[in-house]
């Protein structure tokens, strides 16, 4: 069984250092966050073999976090998963991660919840959504990552 997990990233503050979008920080509470992801996942024993990150600094700084708690590899920051669409964020994961069993994903909205729908539903018009820090789970029984092939385990947020 194949594995994705979506991780949107933690709660950022509204502006970066020079007010590009790209280099905004997380907030204290986005922090707080993304350290209660990597426990949540290392008490169900969910170390990812790949993690794809997006290269915006408060995505960086989530997968960061996140991996320190799971004590997992080096995340990749990609810049290609920054803004893309379910079909990049596919394409980047198929492009970065071939072979993992289990992929943590951390991005933005909308392609993340864009690309759960798709994944789960068959569909990306009309996704759920994913507030920041949010973690969706899902099972590819076939390993095929195609839509409406995934079945969601779990969304959940701290």
């Amino acid at each position: 069984m194949r594995e994705l997990l979506l991780l949107r990233h933690a709660e950022a503050m509204q502006a970066g250092p020079d007010g590009r979008d790209v280099e905004r920080p997380l907030s204290m509470h986005g922090e707080a966050q993304a350290r209660a992801v990597g426990t949540w996942l290392a008490e169900r024993g969910a170390e990812p073999d790949a993690v794809l990150c997006s290269s915006a600094r408060r995505a960086q700084m989530t997968a960061d976090m996140v991996c320190q708690g799971l004590r997992t590899r080096t995340p990749q920051f990609l810049p290609a998963i920054y803004q893309a669409t379910p079909g990049e964020l596919l394409s980047v994961m198929e492009n970065h991660a071939p072979d993992a069993r289990r992929v943590l994903l951390v991005g933005h909205n909308p392609g993340l919840e864009q690309l759960l729908a798709l994944l789960t539903e068959g569909r990306s018009v009309g996704a759920r959504g994913m507030t920041p820090a949010a973690l969706a789970w899902i099972d590819f029984a076939d390993d095929a990552l195609e839509p409406a092939h995934g079945r969601l385990r779990t969304l959940w947020a701290p």
